[in-house]
């Protein structure tokens, strides 16, 4: 999986909620990065999508990073460990932020934390309806 770093970057726009940029990346030859914004937000076709059109690996990202261990085992053993790492890191793992860091990963380590602040956020939204007591 090897991006431009303007591509990583344009990436990392589109998960914080740039339309714009995810719609460029869509019709410009990175639907899988379009898609994998739906995928986060749990968009059950773009998950779908991902796994029919040969992106098993970004679907295992958003899992992992979901706190599915035998997704990031998954992308150990296919041979994405930075997409391993990245997803750690969107699942609140500080020693894979520092490893990122140690390793000038700065785009990657950037990305993973966008992908983190939008599954925590997420998260913290599902969290917010089960503590809501009936009346």
């Amino acid at each position: 999986m090897a991006y431009p770093e303007k591509i990583i970057l344009a990436w990392s726009e589109a998960i914080t909620g740039n339309n714009e940029i995810r719609d460029w990346l869509m019709s410009n030859g990175y639907p899988e990065l379009a898609l994998f914004v739906f995928a986060l937000h749990h968009k059950r076709e773009a998950r779908e999508w991902l796994l029919t059109n040969k992106f098993p690996h970004l679907m295992a990202l958003v899992e992992c990073a979901e706190g599915r261990e035998q997704a990031c085992q998954w992308l150990v053993k296919f041979d994405f460990a930075l997409l391993e790492k990245v997803a750690r890191i969107a699942d609140n793992d500080e020693s894979a932020a520092q490893w990122m860091l140690e390793h000038d990963e700065k785009s990657l380590l950037r990305l993973a934390l966008r992908i983190r602040a939008v599954k925590n956020d997420i998260q913290s939204k599902h969290d917010d309806m089960h503590f809501i007591s009936p009346e």
